[in-house]
C-alpha cells in the first residue's frame, strides 16, 4: 500500500499560514470512544465510478477532480499546481463510495496564494464532504477525524487502510513550513460515507 504523500514542497507565506487541525477534531478521541461514533451500516457501497467533483461547504470548496497516479518516488501525485481550484483522485485505488478507502488530494497553496484545500485543517467532526462521480451519483461522507502527520513518519496503513466501510481521505500539506523544505506534514481528513444520492 502507499506509504506516504508529498504534495506541495514549496508554498507561499500567507499570513499565519493555513489552519491546522484542532485537538477536538483528532481521530485519537474517536478511536478511544468508538461507542460514540455511529457506523452507517445501512448505506450500501456504490459500484466503481471515477470521481468528477468535490464539494466541502464548511470550507468553501467546490472543485473539479482530475485523476492522479504515483510519481517516480512512489508518492501520490498532486494535481497541477497552477490551477488553485483543482483536486486529484488517486485513480489506481478505490472510487469514492466504493467499499474501501478512496483518496482525494490537493494543494494547500501555491506561489500565488491559497489553493483548493487551504481551509482543510479547520474542518470539524460531523461536517460533510460530497463527491460527485461520473455515473451521476453523489457520495456523501461525514468527517470523524482531522489530523496532521509528519511527512517523515506518515502512517500509511492507518490513513489508507480498509476499515470495512466506504471511506474517504482528503489530504493536503500542513504542519510547519519553511522556504527551504516546504511543509513538513500532511493534513488528513477522515470521513465515512453516510448517504448517497
Amino acid at each position: 500500500m502507499l506509504t506516504g504523500l508529498a504534495l506541495v514542497r514549496n508554498g507561499v507565506d500567507v499570513g499565519m499560514g493555513p489552519p491546522q487541525p484542532a485537538v477536538a477534531a483528532s481521530l485519537d478521541d474517536v478511536r478511544a470512544n468508538q461507542d460514540s461514533v455511529p457506523l452507517p451500516g445501512t448505506v450500501e457501497p456504490l459500484p466503481y465510478a471515477p470521481a468528477s467533483r468535490i464539494a466541502i461547504r464548511a470550507v468553501g470548496v467546490d472543485a473539479p477532480i482530475v485523476d492522479v497516479g504515483l510519481d517516480a518516488n512512489g508518492w501520490i501525485e498532486a494535481p497541477p499546481a497552477q490551477d488553485t481550484n483543482l483536486a486529484g483522485w488517486y485513480q489506481n485505488g478505490i472510487a469514492p463510495g466504493q467499499q474501501g478507502t478512496a483518496v482525494v488530494v490537493g494543494h494547500v497553496d501555491n506561489a500565488g496564494g491559497p489553493a483548493v484545500f487551504y481551509g482543510l485543517g479547520s474542518m470539524q467532526k460531523g461536517q460533510h464532504v460530497e463527491v460527485t462521480r461520473y455515473d451521476g451519483r453523489v457520495a456523501v461522507f461525514e468527517v470523524y477525524g482531522v489530523e496532521v502527520f509528519s511527512k517523515n513518519n506518515f502512517p500509511g496503513a492507518r490513513v489508507y487502510g480498509d476499515t470495512g466501510t466506504p471511506e474517504l481521505r482528503v489530504i493536503t500539506c500542513g504542519g510547519g513550513y519553511s522556504r527551504g523544505t516546504g511543509y513538513d506534514g500532511n493534513v488528513v481528513v477522515f470521513a465515512r460515507m453516510v448517504a448517497t444520492r
